[in-house]
């Protein structure tokens, strides 16, 4: 400890004993040095994982590249095919139905088990706990259960419902009802990890409000819709920005609960799961790029549509 001392204070006479433009110019040399130096590992990984993999892909939408990495320049002819793939535009249909019902009752319901758990209630910690565990859990081994338990045979809900007289559905093997199987499973895995912040956001308003509220006479559900929803709009935001952007890259629940020869699979089937067909089945890389490059399109173009119009919403 005493040698760390010593030897700062000999750095500080060294640059003390230098003229002034000197020693500023060595104090801001040092600044800048240690300041590059702690950013390098996140800009790097940034430059190799995903800057790099992104311009990559977007050179890649342009040719059609072989299983062993040879590839051909093609032009826009795999844009152009995608304008009349019709399994591009049932995916597309699909990721949209499955976030626009997924993403708005996931923030709704989130926000509505922040607001019941920040109350003082015994066993607050155990309920938080269970309702974050499944935000921690990975999403394979949650498929996995869901599947069994949406079977139709021997699955746990057919048979409750079998205790009732009810013949339960081909959840997972009937077109009609499988994606929505698929929106109650993501909703059950998001609400959680949305809760985690909402209860922070929530904890972050000033009590002032709600003793204000209450001597005017404000209940419980008016103090929620008039004070925290309003206060809460910030984090709202954020929440919906990353929800939506992590439901139109929808794959892993698709991949492991629908199975490749089943019937549901063309109703059920999202962009990415489409992008990972095309590359990795059919060893299309070079169109499966370009799937890639579209879906990037459209998540930014809906970014940007929400950063625009939450002026109109959010109070800072």
């Amino acid at each position: 400890m005493m040698n760390t001392e010593n030897n700062i204070s000999k750095a500080n006479r060294k640059i003390n004993s230098l003229p002034k433009h000197k020693a500023s110019s060595t104090k801001k040399f040092n600044d800048s040095f240690w300041g590059y130096l702690m950013i390098f590992p996140t800009v790097a990984g940034l430059l190799i994982f995903y800057i790099y993999p992104f311009f990559k892909t977007f050179f890649y939408s342009f040719t059609n590249m072989g299983a062993f990495g040879e590839y051909a320049w093609t032009g826009i002819q795999n844009y152009k095919s995608l304008l009349t793939d019709t399994n591009l535009w049932l995916a597309l249909r699909n990721t949209l139905l499955y976030t626009i019902i997924s993403v708005p009752i996931s923030i709704f319901l989130s926000i509505t088990v922040a607001a019941l758990l920040n109350a003082k209630i015994k066993g607050l910690t155990v309920y938080r706990t269970l309702f974050f565990l499944p935000a921690v859990t990975m999403p394979a081994a949650v498929a996995m259960v869901w599947k069994w338990l949406y079977n139709s045979d021997y699955g746990l809900i057919n048979y409750i419902l079998s205790k009732f007289s009810i013949k339960g559905p081909a959840w997972l093997s009937d077109p009609k009802i499988a994606l929505y199987s698929i929106i109650v499973v993501s909703i059950w895995m998001t609400v959680g990890y949305n809760m985690v912040i909402f209860l922070a956001g929530i904890q972050g308003i000033s009590k002032n409000y709600y003793e204000a509220a209450e001597i005017d006479g404000a209940g419980p559900i008016a103090q929620f819709f008039k004070i925290t929803i309003p206060l809460l709009t910030p984090t709202i935001f954020f929440v919906s920005v990353m929800s939506l952007i992590g439901s139109f890259q929808v794959f892993d629940y698709i991949f492991m609960m629908i199975s490749t020869n089943s019937v549901a699979l063309e109703s059920t089937q999202s962009v990415v799961y489409l992008f990972y067909k095309n590359a990795f089945m059919l060893q299309e890389k070079g169109y499966a790029s370009a799937i890639a490059m579209v879906l990037f399109a459209v998540i930014m173009i809906i970014t940007v549509i929400q950063i625009k119009l939450q002026k109109r919403w959010v109070n800072y």
